[in-house]
C-alpha cells in the first residue's frame, strides 16, 4: 500500500511554462527524433502571452475545423491563448502557420477535471477557434476513434510535440515524434508500474526509453487504425516526477475513446 501511495504521488503534468500541482515547469519528446514536416497535420500549439509575446505551452489535436482537443491541466482561465497550425520548425516563419486567437469564453475544460488531482483523471478540454482553419495539405483533421475504443497491447502508435528533448532539458524547435508501444491496463495498473495511478479512462504507452516530456501536454498518441488512416487515441496527460522516461512508468494519456459524448455535446451545443 505504501508503494502504491507512493506511485500516487510522484507524478507531474506535461504542460510548459506555469505550474500546476505536481508539476515542473517548462518541457521535446524524449528519445524522439524529427517528424517529418507535416506529417502530424493536425497537430497544433497552443500558446499563452506573457509580456506581449506568446509562448508554447502545449500540443492539441485539430479535431473539427474550428475545434481543438487538448489536456485540462494547459487551460487557465486568467491567461489568453492563441493556436498555431500549420506549424513545425518553431524557430522559423515557413508560411504554412495559421496564428488563430482563442476568445475568453471559448476555453472548455471537463467538468470533472480538478487541478489539483492530475491522476484523478477527467485531464481534456476543448478550445474553439475564433475562426476556422484553412484545411490543405499541411492543416488536416484528426480523425478520433469509436467511443470505448480500447487499445491493444504494444499497439504501435506514436506520440508528437514540441516538448523538452530530456527531463529538464530544452525545448525543440522542430516537432518531435517517438513509437510509444501502447501498455495495457492489466500491465500499467500493476503495482511496480503504475499501480492505482492510472485509470481505465487513461492510455500507457512508452515506459522506457521514449516518452513524452513537458511541453507535450495535450498533444496527441497517433495509433494507426486497420484501414491505414491515424485516430487520436490519446490526449498527453503525465510522466513520473522521477524523471520523462523511467522505467515502467509509461507516459500517461487521457483516453479519447472514453470522452467522445462529452466532445460531440460540447462541439453540438457551442
Amino acid at each position: 500500500m505504501m508503494i502504491q501511495l507512493l506511485s500516487f504521488l510522484l507524478f507531474v503534468a506535461l504542460a510548459s511554462g506555469f505550474s500546476q500541482p505536481f508539476s515542473r515547469p517548462s518541457s521535446r519528446v524524449v528519445n524522439g527524433e524529427d517528424a517529418v514536416p507535416y506529417s502530424w497535420p493536425w497537430q497544433v500549439s497552443l500558446q499563452y502571452e506573457k509580456d506581449g509575446a506568446f509562448h508554447h505551452t502545449c500540443g492539441g489535436s485539430l479535431i473539427a475545423p474550428d475545434w481543438v482537443v487538448t489536456a485540462g491541466h494547459c487551460i487557465s482561465t486568467s491567461r489568453t491563448y492563441q493556436v498555431v497550425l500549420g506549424e513545425y520548425d518553431r524557430s522559423v516563419l515557413e508560411g504554412s502557420e495559421q496564428v488563430i486567437p482563442i476568445n475568453a469564453g471559448d476555453l472548455f475544460v471537463h467538468p470533472l477535471w480538478n487541478s489539483n488531482c492530475v491522476a484523478c483523471g477527467n485531464d481534456i478540454a476543448l478550445v474553439k477557434l475564433s475562426r476556422s482553419a484553412q484545411l490543405g495539405d499541411k492543416v488536416q483533421l484528426a480523425n478520433l476513434p469509436p467511443a470505448g475504443d480500447i487499445l491493444p497491447n504494444e499497439a504501435p502508435c506514436y506520440i508528437s510535440g514540441w516538448g523538452r528533448l530530456y527531463t529538464g532539458g530544452p525545448l525543440p524547435d522542430k516537432l518531435q515524434e517517438a513509437l510509444l508501444p501502447v501498455v495495457d491496463y492489466e500491465h500499467c495498473s500493476q503495482w511496480d508500474w503504475w499501480g492505482i495511478t492510472v485509470k481505465k479512462t487513461m492510455v500507457c504507452a512508452g515506459g522506457d526509453t521514449r516518452s513524452g516530456c513537458n511541453g507535450d501536454s495535450g498533444g496527441p498518441l497517433n495509433c494507426p487504425a486497420a484501414d491505414g488512416s491515424w485516430q487520436v487515441h490519446g490526449v498527453t496527460s503525465f510522466v513520473s516526477a522521477f524523471g520523462c522516461n523511467t522505467i515502467k512508468k509509461p507516459t500517461v494519456f487521457t483516453r479519447v475513446s472514453a470522452f467522445i459524448d462529452w466532445i460531440d455535446e460540447i462541439i453540438a451545443s457551442n
